[in-house]
């Protein structure tokens, strides 16, 4: 017997559905940006350990990012034929076998196949969510659910700083990443046991037709008009705010180990107030006439401000910063909710896994081209890396972003005239 979740009435809404169906996905989501962000703290006991140069960092770390990439696709498929419940629970499983690889690992390429296995196993953590939250929660509290949601990935920021430089005092990278993997299990198994599952509503759609609407989303003038921009700055905020912002204050701000997880713990609180505050500010500013695409301008002239800081090494301020970079960063989110209304309604999923794809793929290759940039400015046998190498590279992304900027306003301006 099929069912119809369009007819169906939903449970009333309580905090026990709250529970069963919240608390289970936060957790997966929380533990997707602890293990994205892990390795700003880790990075020097990783390089000290394994032997690794600043390009086989960026590397090894941006490997998690084209994992996560690689499933972007089909996984609305996957989510339409089988459910947010089974998928995100089966994928943990992988994420939890990575985590425990990437502990035991001896060589680089051991460390890499445990990266892109936790990579591909935390890829689901996002859309499962929210297709759950349309499954069971009232349109009226989505934007609510949603926004806690984000919160929960902002907190395993907050996890990935001073709380695993505490853990570091007791154990190494090997018992940390140990630990992952037995609470990636457990948020698994909790995925299971306790979170209902909604009777899948018609026949998804088939392959054939999710390629075509892929093919008419990437093809469309639409898609491109904003997507540019927030690629560049989303990608660029992901691989430096999970790798390079740790090494920045090391090297670049000169600061011991105790007050880089300090500071990055300001950068994470950015992040957590970045999500809650820019989405409520872009309803509230929608309803006086101001459109997405507005406040996604401002937030992201403001985040590639804070770049220029960086590179002019305005260390007096480093804390200050960091809090600015994390909360502006997270304003390149909107886009997804901009895009989205472009489209169809069932389009929806399938335009926000496209740009999703394309932010990581970048940031993949940001993350490993700040490394080549650093590795090359630096000197053989320090212990640690130029700041030149730093300057350069932020620079060179800042370019970038310049000038997908400018693509934007001229396009703006045309379908305007």
């Amino acid at each position: 017997m099929t069912f119809n979740s369009s007819t169906q009435t939903k449970p009333r809404f309580s905090v026990l559905l709250l529970s069963r169906i919240f608390i289970p996905f936060a957790l997966g989501y929380f533990l997707s940006y602890l293990y994205r962000v892990v390795n700003n703290v880790l990075a020097g006991d990783l390089a000290a350990d394994m032997g690794l140069d600043a390009g086989q960092l960026g590397l090894l770390t941006g490997v998690y990012l084209i994992a996560f990439a690689s499933s972007q696709l089909p996984l609305g498929i996957l989510l339409d034929r089988y459910g947010p419940v089974k998928v995100e629970a089966v994928l943990l499983l992988f994420a939890a076998a990575g985590a425990w690889v990437f502990a035991q690992a001896e060589t680089v390429h051991g460390l890499m196949l445990g990266r892109a296995l936790i990579g591909f196993g935390v890829s689901a953590c996002l859309m499962a969510a929210f297709k759950a939250f349309v499954q069971w929660f009232p349109a009226d509290k989505l934007p609510l659910v949603n926004g806690l949601q984000f919160t929960a990935g902002g907190l395993g920021i907050l996890a990935a700083a001073a709380p695993v430089e505490f853990a570091l005092q007791f154990t190494d990278w090997r018992g940390v990443f140990q630990l992952l993997a037995l609470a990636t299990l457990g948020v698994a198994i909790l995925m299971m046991t306790v979170v209902p599952e909604k009777p899948i509503a018609k026949q998804p759609a088939s392959l054939q037709s999710h390629v075509h609407s892929i093919l008419a989303i990437f093809t469309s003038p639409r898609f491109w008009l904003l997507s540019p921009w927030a690629i560049t700055t989303q990608a660029v905020f992901m691989a430096i705010m999970s790798l390079w912002s740790g090494p920045w204050l090391r090297d670049v701000a000169g600061l011991e180990r105790d007050a880089v997880a300090a500071v990055l713990t300001w950068q994470a609180l950015g992040v957590i107030s970045g999500y809650l505050v820019t989405g409520l500010a872009a309803e509230r500013l929608g309803r006086v006439g101001v459109s997405i695409p507005k406040v996604v301008a401002v937030g992201l002239s403001a985040f590639m401000l804070v770049q220029v800081a960086l590179i002019l090494e305005w260390t007096a301020v480093t804390g200050v910063l960091w809090f600015c970079f994390g909360f502006f960063g997270t304003s390149g989110v909107l886009a997804y909710a901009h895009l989205s209304q472009q489209f169809p309604a069932e389009l929806a999923g399938r335009v926000n896994t496209a740009l999703n794809l394309l932010v990581f793929i970048m940031a993949f290759l940001v993350q490993w081209g700040i490394g080549a940039l650093i590795e090359y400015w630096s000197i053989a046998g320090a212990t640690q890396y130029n700041p030149a190498g730093y300057q350069a590279a932020f620079s060179v992304l800042l370019v970038l972003q310049t000038a997908a900027m400018i693509g934007y306003f001229v396009q703006a301006r045309r379908q305007v005239a």
